[in-house]
């Protein structure tokens, strides 16, 4: 009997590069699966470490056919759950130029585009020249493991192709010249973002770097507009996972997730990878599936995680979308949506069209835009909530169009108010325990399964 090979491959999706997976190896024998990962076109990036980084986003199915090719020669092959999801996970290409092509035939397209890449790369097929056909970028290249191959390619990153062939770099050139001359320029074009992206992910990374920090930070509790961030992409993983009725999308890019209700009337966009003070999150809701937005609600990307939580239930229950179109938001709308604050004693100030609620301590407040509010046909930020030093230099924002169900605002305002969370606690402040006593609150466990698809 063929004694077992003693290696072990853990892939996993990359920790900073959309699509991009990792491999790390270990075992006495480790040596025989990188020899096979790299004959696949994996990158060793440190010492029995590699990533597989592609033009074309395939790396899940590449990475699962690699897989397959170890499992059969007997290395121990572990993939995570992450990656496992992405490698079921269903996705098109939007608006293909090839729609007659089925998904393999597009992966077949892409897979060729890849080799392309890989040659230029791997300096195998040198660049004489490039330039811009006023569609797209054409190159006129030579082989030079290939007896002085020329070509004329045609496309960029998964659509790049070779469009014709020459005998000669002579023969290649005058004719690209002949074609392109006004617009030639030497060499090869410049990366795009999805080359520069898969560079990226292929340059080394520390994979110790998270180690060295602390696996149990100490954790104080605080009202919820002080709390962390936490973890946006799993706080709407875990909301699509509950509720069926929801459909998920993803941008080619992976830089942005779109969820949609089944009714098409209500849509959230989740922008990936935010600066804490840009929009992340963006809530709108419609009359209809090809109407004009009813309202309009973001947030940045520092919002606390019991805030977005508060928002995401209210979207579950589904009550308020069908806010009037055109009907102004009147006195009794405002009370309604500010109740919690005045019932527990939040400053209240008016100052001209600014009506404004601040906590006792300062650090948090919501604003009311009167005269915006009477705009019920614009997406003018009507509601800015804050938390942070000021308003005017907050930690973060939570704005809303006028016409934003004063139901949604009450509830966000009842959780300024009441609601709870945790924030890893500061050199500075360990030693000292806050007032509050009650536990924080969790993630809704998953209650129904929920099938993506991702859009590119």
């Amino acid at each position: 009997m063929t004694p077992p090979i003693d290696a072990h491959v853990r892939l996993d999706t990359h920790p900073t590069h959309p699509s991009a997976v990792t491999a790390v190896l270990t075992g006495t024998q480790a040596r025989l699966a990188l020899m096979g990962l790299e004959a696949a076109d994996w990158t060793v990036v440190a010492e029995n470490v590699l990533v597989l980084a592609r033009i074309d986003h395939e790396e899940p199915y590449w990475a699962e056919d690699a897989a397959k090719h170890l499992s059969a020669e007997g290395i121990t092959v572990e993939i995570t759950p992450r990656l496992r999801e992405a490698m079921d996970e269903e996705w098109t290409w939007a608006n293909y130029p090839m729609p007659w092509c089925t998904r393999s035939e597009i992966r077949e397209v892409s897979n060729e585009a890849q080799k392309i890449h890989d040659d230029i790369r791997h300096g195998q097929l040198l660049i004489h020249a490039h330039a811009h056909d006023g569609h797209t970028t054409v190159a006129v290249g030579t082989y030079l493991h290939r007896k002085g191959k020329s070509v004329y390619l045609h496309g960029e990153d998964h659509l790049r192709q070779i469009a014709d062939t020459f005998d000669s770099p002579a023969q290649a050139l005058l004719a690209f010249e002949k074609v392109h001359g006004a617009d030639m320029r030497p060499g090869a074009a410049p990366l795009t973002d999805t080359e520069r992206s898969a560079a990226e992910a292929r340059a080394t990374f520390d994979l110790t770097a998270a180690k060295t920090e602390s696996s149990s930070p100490e954790l104080e509790t605080v009202p919820a507009y002080l709390a962390d961030a936490g973890d946006h992409d799993a706080l709407l993983d875990a909301f699509l996972d509950a509720h069926s009725d929801w459909e998920k999308w993803r941008t080619w890019s992976d830089e942005t997730t779109h969820a949609i209700h089944e009714s098409q009337t209500l849509r959230i966009e989740r922008v990936h990878e935010t600066p804490a003070h840009e929009t992340a999150w963006t809530v709108a809701a419609y009359e209809t599936p090809v109407s004009d937005r009813m309202w309009v609600l973001t947030a940045t990307g520092a919002t606390p995680a019991p805030v977005l939580q508060e928002l995401l239930d209210h979207l579950a229950d589904g009550d308020g979308w069908d806010t009037a179109i055109g009907a102004p938001m009147d006195e009794k709308m405002v009370t309604a949506a500010t109740q919690p604050l005045s019932e527990a004693g939040w400053k209240h100030t008016v100052d001209a069209r600014w009506i404004r609620w601040t906590s006792p301590a300062e650090d948090a407040g919501v604003q009311f835009d009167a005269f915006a509010a009477q705009n019920t046909n614009s997406a003018l930020v009507t509601w800015n909530v804050w938390a942070g030093p000021s308003i005017d230099h907050p930690t973060w924002t939570l704005t809303a169009s006028p016409t934003t169900p004063s139901s949604l605002l009450g509830g966000l305002s009842e959780n300024l108010v009441n609601g709870i969370g945790t924030r890893q606690m500061q050199a500075t402040d360990r030693g000292r325990t806050t007032s509050l006593d009650a536990t924080p609150p969790t993630t809704p466990a998953a209650t129904a399964s929920h099938q993506t698809r991702r859009t590119r």
